[in-house]
């Protein structure tokens, strides 16, 4: 008997109903509907509560192969989950290149580095892109984080997208506008993605 099967017998057993099981298990109807129609499985923490509620061993509800295949995907979507949380944070550090003095402007003949909002020995347009770059990248991580948090992964791959793209862009830009330390900063965080991408791949293997 397959585990839907199982599961079926179970709460009828108990003569209760896919939406009393779900109550009791902290889970939405759905999700009981769906296992019981196999199209999909309880993660481990979940089973733990299925296996405590009918008082049946995890041994009784599923082979040891089928735990073990959900405990390797689990694991994976777990390391998808963060590495998309930590793409989003390094996103969020994009708020260092407005803040932090990178941009050099000449007073009476000094040179100082001073931040966007008091760099003024730049064209309007350029720092209009400088601008539009940036906050490109601070919300890309504000709605990455958002994405991760309610589980949107089509939408999530696609801000990846989004992100490498601006943050080359950036980097390019930078270095034809000769910001030595900006395009420095932009390339490091654009280095951290790339290896955060690396490992994201490798978990979807």
């Amino acid at each position: 008997m397959d585990f839907n099967e199982k599961l079926q017998q179970l709460r009828k057993n108990k003569g209760m109903t896919q939406e009393e099981l779900a109550e009791a298990l902290f889970v939405s109807r759905t999700a009981v509907s769906k296992w019981e129609s196999g199209r999909g499985y309880p993660n481990i923490e979940t089973l733990k509560d299925i296996s405590s509620f009918f008082s049946v061993s995890i041994d009784d509800l599923l082979s040891g192969e089928k735990l073990l295949s959900i405990a390797e995907k689990e694991n994976k979507s777990n390391i998808r989950n963060m590495c998309d949380w930590l793409f989003g944070a390094v996103d969020l550090f994009s708020f260092l290149l407005v803040v932090l003095p990178l941009y050099p402007d000449t007073v009476e003949s000094f040179v100082y580095s001073v931040n966007l909002f008091r760099f003024t020995q730049i064209s309007p347009m350029n720092k209009t892109v400088y601008w539009l770059m940036f906050a490109g990248l601070l919300i890309s991580g504000i709605v990455n984080l958002i994405l991760v948090k309610t589980g949107a992964e089509k939408g999530n791959k696609l801000l990846i997208k989004a992100s490498l793209a601006i943050n080359i862009f950036a980097v390019v830009f930078l270095a034809l506008t000769r910001q030595a330390y900006a395009v420095v900063l932009v390339f490091i965080l654009l280095l951290v993605k790339g290896v955060i991408l690396l490992k994201r791949i490798r978990a979807e293997r």
